[in-house]
């Protein structure tokens, strides 16, 4: 079997409906049981709702959060995070101002929004945290990732934008269907070089690795590892990255992914 297997969560470990399926829960558990790690692999932050998930699927290990940009041992609160650079940050910041699109900006812990209202808040709620709207020169702590919040008509113009010295990464979630999110971090992370030193952290080759997604955002990592797995649900370029394919997210999906990694 495998040593490691890392799970997206919108749209490969929340459904629809916004939560885990019971036999989810019950194959990652019994992965545990039989020795093998189980990272949580998200765009999500690392508080919230994701940060339950990842403790629940592997309460002493590390986890990738933030497209990679946040990469924390949920256990030791030991951190391989990487900041953002202030030059990129700040041109966004005035993006945002100039054109009123949403934006996000992160800490380990925590984030600030430039633009209050109905998107911020559903989201917020996504999250699983309290809605607050703080700005984000309120935040405390090195600053590490942004991200762009845009109703699909806006996505075009929003991925059209000059973003030098970051990597961007779109990711959609089933609960917000009408909405892109946009993730920009430091250039060269990415959820592939989380995974990496994840697996590192281990001492899991990543020939011995599995990563479970449906996006755009789950890519590179699904190219560093040996055994990449496409849900039924996931979109083309994730679906050419797989070795492997499995149900969609509201049928199992990840389950029959976890039990797969257990014959290999």
């Amino acid at each position: 079997m495998l040593g490691l297997i890392c799970v997206d969560v919108d749209g490969t470990l929340i459904g629809t409906d916004n939560t885990v399926r019971g036999d989810v829960w019950a194959a990652m558990a019994d992965a545990r049981a039989r020795g093998v790690r189980i990272a949580l692999c998200s765009g999500r932050p690392a508080f919230g709702n994701a940060l339950a998930y990842a403790r629940r699927m592997d309460q002493g290990g590390w986890h990738a959060f933030q497209n990679g940009a946040s990469i924390l041992n949920v256990g030791s609160g030991e951190s391989l995070s990487e900041p953002m650079p202030e030059e990129p940050l700040a041109r966004l910041l005035a993006r945002s101002e100039e054109t009123g699109w949403l934006l996000e900006v992160y800490t380990d812990d925590d984030f600030g929004i430039t633009r209050p209202g109905d998107l911020s808040r559903r989201h917020a709620e996504l999250l699983g945290v309290p809605y607050t709207a703080k700005r984000p020169e309120a935040l405390v702590g090195t600053r590490i990732r942004a991200q762009w919040v845009v109703p699909h008509e806006a996505a075009a113009a929003v991925l059209a934008e000059a973003h030098a010295g970051l990597d961007v990464h779109p990711a959609g979630s089933p609960t917000m269907p009408d909405t892109l999110f946009i993730s920009l971090t430091r250039a060269g992370v990415g959820k592939g070089s989380a995974v990496s030193l994840i697996a590192a952290q281990y001492g899991v080759p990543l020939t011995r690795t599995m990563m479970v997604g449906d996006g755009h955002n789950d890519v590179t990592a699904m190219r560093v590892v040996g055994f990449p797995v496409a849900m039924g649900n996931a979109d083309a370029e994730a679906r050419a990255a797989a070795r492997h394919h499995v149900a969609h997210v509201d049928a199992g999906g990840l389950a029959e992914a976890v039990g797969l990694a257990l014959t290999l």
